[in-house]
């Protein structure tokens, strides 16, 4: 599985969604992605990633695509 793959499934396995409703996807936008499914996505990530998100980068992430900006450009996560 390559890492858009596994970013892709941190999103659709956290809140329950297809690949389709990924693009343009924002915090809040669906009932799933409130503060708790936040936490939950963010657990998922690191899992993933066998990384540790910094607390700014925790609160930053508020969309798909911010998503990808951040580990690509803080942990180095190539998509």
């Amino acid at each position: 599985m390559n890492n858009k793959e596994k970013y892709d499934n941190a999103f659709m396995e956290t809140f329950e969604i297809e690949a389709g409703q990924l693009p343009g996807l924002k915090y809040t936008e669906i009932p799933a992605w409130d503060s708790v499914g936040h936490m939950t996505l963010i657990a998922a990530l690191e899992d993933a990633f066998d990384i540790m998100m910094e607390t700014d980068d925790i609160i930053d992430l508020n969309s798909y695509e911010k998503g990808m900006e951040i580990l690509a450009e803080k942990y180095d996560v190539e998509f």
